[in-house]
């Protein structure tokens, strides 16, 4: 029986043995397909985060033109009402033109005075109502030549002035609040 207890033994053993092997191998299956799934875990966290923080920078840029984009309009729309009436006002400086050399003409009969005195009422007032508009007349005789706002078609020697002094005005030049709509023909002193 000695023989036949040492076979149960040893079959025990080896089944021991066996179950031992088998639930290691179990146990790192287990612990390897953890860690695997461990790993899948984290990547996908870090995917997830990548694409969270593309998403984030993503909408601050659209944000930023759309910002961009509001200010822009605000700023177009209020060009567009300081100079509503520059159509207008360019329309008209033939007109005032036309005006100051009417009123430039002598009158000798007394028709043409009361002519004269209701030409003058009526520059007048167009004159206040474009400058109600803001239509500025650009200062020039005596004044130093500025190219921005002047036009020089000639010049002229003139001893008594300084270099580059406007001496006459040709053409009246006139300005819309900053900016220049028509620049003033002048006479420069060399």
């Amino acid at each position: 029986m000695s023989q036949e207890k040492e076979q149960k033994e040893q079959v025990t053993e080896e089944v021991v043995e066996e179950t031992a092997e088998q639930t290691t191998e179990e146990v790192e299956t287990v612990e390897a397909e953890a860690e695997a799934t461990e790993i899948a875990e984290v990547n996908e966290v870090e995917e997830l985060e990548k694409k969270l923080q593309d998403e984030e920078n993503r909408y601050l840029r659209l944000r930023a033109d759309f910002d961009n984009f509001k200010r822009r309009t605000q700023t177009e729309r209020e060009s567009a009402a300081k100079y509503r009436s520059q159509s207008l006002l360019t329309d008209l400086l033939p007109v005032l033109d036309n005006f100051e050399r009417a009123l430039q003409v002598e009158a000798t009969t007394e028709d043409g005075q009361s002519i004269k005195k209701g030409i003058e009422m009526v520059y007048r007032s167009l004159v206040e109502a474009t400058a109600k508009e803001g239509l500025e007349v650009i200062e020039t005789v005596d004044h130093p030549f500025d190219p921005n706002v002047h036009q020089a078609v000639m010049q002229e020697q003139d001893d008594s002035k300084e270099a580059g002094v406007v001496l006459q005005e040709l053409q009246r030049g006139y300005k819309l609040k900053d900016r220049v709509l028509r620049p003033a023909m002048v006479k420069v002193n060399e």
